[in-house]
């Protein structure tokens, strides 16, 4: 019985070993662009080894007040979800997707691998 508590046990500290955080990104500032209705979206894009902290908006030629709630809103949600897979704003459709997908630019430099 003390053998198979001890297997048990041997077992249990194995699997947890490996679910432990991978390094998804090279931790670092990375810029990205990508085409919005106006022109170039350019963001800068602050990873850790595991998670996208910062998304801030460098540069853009969208229509103030229209594009407003897309410029505020999608790199905080990024950021919030980790992910670029995020609700876009209402009325800024297309600034919403150059956001996400400037992001996915800087990203695709942060790659770890």
């Amino acid at each position: 019985m003390k053998l198979n508590k001890l297997v048990v046990a041997a077992a249990s500290i194995a699997l947890l070993a490996g679910c432990g955080s991978k390094k998804v990104y090279k931790a670092g500032t990375y810029e990205g662009k990508a085409k919005g209705r106006n022109g170039d979206v350019m963001v800068a894009v602050t990873v850790s080894d595991t998670a996208i902290t910062k998304v801030e908006i460098k540069e853009h030629k969208e229509t103030a007040g229209l594009a407003d709630p897309a410029l505020k809103n999608v790199p905080e949600a990024i950021v919030k979800k980790n992910s670029v897979e995020v609700d876009g704003a209402s009325g800024a459709t297309i600034t919403s997707n150059a956001i996400k997908e400037a992001v996915k630019a800087a990203l695709a430099n942060a790659k770890a691998n």
